[in-house]
């Protein structure tokens, strides 16, 4: 893969891909940081979601949008394993060996305390993360997390086996070529992601194509759909004492078809009731704010990042 290109802003300068070791694999990541002036505040490191196509990428608006509204906190955007430029091994993978890689990654390339700001079902990488090194942790920020008993109901081990099993096979291989065509990932975004038709572009399409490419990818997904990344967090989330700020879309939905539907304010309340120290706002959006909701999504996240020290 040829490294990312260093974005075109008035307002943002981005390193080319840089590179660390994690257990013998390389991990790729870039660094943001305010053009022209100096870096300051907590620095943000950036969880991307799982998807076919999904990698650091997804927070490309994000991060222009941050510095052309005046923020100038530093921004670490790592690819996890198996994703974007990062290695792809072939294996079954955990919230707790992503949030080992960025445990890694905190201690050795960022070494100092971040803001955690997580997309979606990638929370249980971020929880277990601040479980892991909670010195270096400042505080969170949970864009769109998923339906509360989604994070409280583990699958039975043998159905995470059983759908690994299925989906690491031939047949997983023939569907995930179909998964990454335009037209699957179009429709897909439109009827799980997105609030508006409209606002699945082609920078969106272009990106994932683009991103799905090496079929590799395909073992981070399938780890996603096997469930791998379910369990009983209640525990967990209740001793987080970091500030968490959760954001959620005026019309979040969930992906699961197994759990009783709820409403966004009544999701919203369940995290709130949960984590001991957190705030909650919505804002117009579905379930990927940071890029279907830019403007909103940063502005909405500014005066609680502002406020960590």
């Amino acid at each position: 893969m040829q490294p990312s290109a260093v974005a075109n802003t008035n307002n943002l300068t981005a390193s080319p891909s840089q590179f660390y070791s994690w257990q013998n694999y390389r991990c790729a990541y870039e660094v943001h940081q305010p053009i022209n002036t100096t870096s300051e505040g907590v620095p943000l490191l950036l969880i991307h979601p799982i998807g076919v196509g999904l990698s650091r990428r997804f927070w490309q608006r994000f991060c222009r949008e941050w510095y052309n509204s005046g923020q100038r906190n530093s921004i670490y955007n790592p690819d996890l394993l198996g994703c974007g430029e990062s290695d792809m091994p072939h294996v079954a993978y955990t919230p707790s060996d992503w949030a080992e890689q960025l445990q890694s990654f905190l201690q050795t390339v960022v070494q100092k305390p971040v803001i955690l700001v997580v997309q979606g079902a990638l929370l249980p990488v971020a929880i277990q993360l601040v479980q892991k090194q909670p010195n270096l942790i400042a505080g969170l920020v949970l864009s769109g997390p998923p339906t509360w008993a989604l994070m409280t109901n583990k699958p039975p081990e043998w159905q995470e086996k059983f759908l690994w099993n299925v989906l690491d096979s031939p047949f997983g291989s023939a569907f995930y070529r179909y998964a990454r065509t335009p037209k699957f990932l179009r429709s897909f975004s439109i009827r799980q992601l997105f609030a508006s038709e409209n606002a699945v572009d082609a920078e969106w399409l272009n990106t994932l194509v683009a991103g799905a490419e090496n079929t590799a990818s395909r073992h981070a997904v399938f780890s996603f759909l096997a469930g791998f990344w379910r369990d009983d967090y209640t525990s967990f989330i209740a001793s987080i004492q970091q500030p968490t700020l959760a954001v959620m879309g005026e019309i979040a939905s969930s992906i699961s078809q197994d759990n009783k539907k709820e409403t966004p304010d009544e999701r919203l309340a369940q995290y709130l009731a949960c984590f001991p120290e957190s705030q909650g706002i919505k804002i117009n959006g579905r379930n990927v704010l940071p890029y279907e909701s830019t403007t909103e999504f940063v502005a909405a996240i500014a005066p609680f990042i502002n406020k960590v020290f």
